[in-house]
């Protein structure tokens, strides 16, 4: 395997900032990251708030969670081979993340109320926690931990992917229900999203005044993906663990 293929664990990111773009003055800047992340997230957050309600008053919420994620996934691909429309792409790639966690995260909110703020709480402080790791250089992104983390979220999505197609053919995987099995690799997903973080940060901070302006909406798209991956994961590992105790 090339270099070039080992250079982030997160999906959006190929081909990140190797493509020479249009010149411009303006560079991708931190605050800029920041300011796109903040807002998308407020944006997500309203999307499921608004949903919640919806499913409280007895709306199924099946098939916002099903188009919320087909969504995504085809915007995503689109923003991958067509990195300039990024930037009228990312905020509708925010608003079906915001349909599909709505509608993924309004059982645990209607089952068991408390949990999704638990797991937004347990997203946001291991998302500083891992900042915090990697600007003090506790934990340095080297090549062959970079080589590490693809390798384990590329699998864990190569599985989840085998799961969903095997679901159309009748067949229930191990990773929905609540074995210890499938809690284990919860684990190992909720902790492999975490250290994405870390590739994350690593190429936005040395890309950081350098790659274009337009950059920083595929930086935001790529850090959203991550924060929600985790987000998703460490949900499911509570509701598995509610359940089963």
């Amino acid at each position: 395997m090339g270099l070039r293929n080992l250079r982030t664990s997160n999906p959006v990111f190929n081909g990140y900032f190797w493509d020479d773009g249009k010149s411009s003055d303006k560079t991708m800047s931190v605050f800029g990251i920041f300011v796109k992340s903040f807002i998308g997230i407020l944006v997500i957050a309203a999307i499921t708030t608004y949903l919640w309600k919806l499913n409280e008053e007895g709306m199924s919420m099946k098939w916002f969670t099903l188009g919320g994620m087909l969504a995504a996934i085809i915007i995503s691909v689109l923003i991958s081979v067509r990195q300039h429309w990024a930037p009228y792409l990312v905020p509708l790639y925010i608003v079906a993340k915001g349909v599909f966690l709505g509608g993924f995260s309004a059982y645990a909110h209607r089952n068991f109320s408390e949990l999704p703020y638990q797991a937004i709480g347990v997203t946001i402080i291991t998302f500083f926690v891992m900042l915090l790791l990697y600007q003090t250089r506790i934990i340095v992104v080297t090549k062959k931990l970079r080589s590490v983390i693809i390798t384990v979220c590329a699998s864990i999505m190569v599985v989840y992917l085998i799961s969903w197609i095997l679901s159309f053919f009748g067949i229930k995987s191990y990773l929905w229900g609540t074995s210890w099995v499938a809690i284990v690799f919860n684990i190992v997903a909720a902790i492999a999203a975490s250290f994405a973080l870390l590739l994350d940060f690593d190429y936005i901070e040395r890309y950081k005044n350098k790659a274009p302006k337009r950059k920083e909406w595929l930086a935001t798209w790529g850090l959203l993906a991550t924060l929600i991956w985790l987000y998703i994961e460490t949900l499911r590992l509570m509701q598995k663990l509610a359940i089963r105790f």
